[in-house]
């Protein structure tokens, strides 16, 4: 069975809608799926960028935001814009990790809608204390991994490994030929390449 990687950031407004049909879209092509957190800061300051694009050249924001609406609206998906933006997705990110399969599939999901389907911030840790319990984990035993020593340091090893992907934005879907998709209007040509065994 092919495989492909789906790299997101819980502050990237485009993995939103994408997180919540991309397992979807991956079982109906009989592809695997590895969910990937990172965060794109690290990846930012490759490219010497110390804030999101979509702020640093306000046009290309009015019309993301613009743009999120639509797809949200098309979709039937609630949408709310969280404030600030972006939001500090570092906790969110460590938790997602310390997660595996499914539980880490339903956490980051469960993320997203919190945080662009009603506009809560993802840096409150009492909410990502109700997310991890909407599991039915134990949000104790969960945050002491997620915060452990190891867990940071492969959270940072994530993030370069992404970098020397070529990651430079989420969501991004990566094969395992080597190829990239960026975007959420993208997963489709990702998985579809993936099921046919690249091109």
């Amino acid at each position: 069975m092919a495989m492909v990687e789906f790299w997101y950031e819980f502050a990237s407004t485009y993995s939103y809608p994408a997180a919540l049909r991309v397992a979807a879209l991956a079982a109906e092509r009989g592809v695997a799926l590895a969910w990937r957190p990172f965060l794109l800061g690290p990846v930012f300051a490759t490219q010497g960028w110390r804030d999101s694009p979509f702020n640093i050249y306000p046009a290309k924001g009015r019309y993301m935001w613009r743009d999120l609406e639509r797809i949200c609206a098309a979709r039937g998906l609630p949408f709310r814009r969280p404030e600030p933006f972006p939001q500090n997705s570092l906790l969110a990110a460590r938790v997602a990790l310390a997660l595996d399969g499914d539980d880490r599939a339903g956490f980051s999901r469960n993320v997203y809608a919190a945080e662009f389907g009603e506009g809560l911030s993802i840096a409150d840790r009492a909410l990502i204390v109700r997310l991890v319990a909407d599991l039915g984990l134990d949000p104790e035993a969960i945050l002491a991994r997620a915060e452990s020593d190891a867990n940071k340091s492969k959270l940072k090893s994530e993030c370069a490994r992404a970098i020397a992907l070529g990651v430079f934005g989420a969501p991004t879907l990566a094969t395992e030929d080597g190829e990239l998709f960026w975007g959420d209007d993208r997963l489709e040509q990702g998985l579809d390449w993936a099921a046919g065994g690249g091109g």
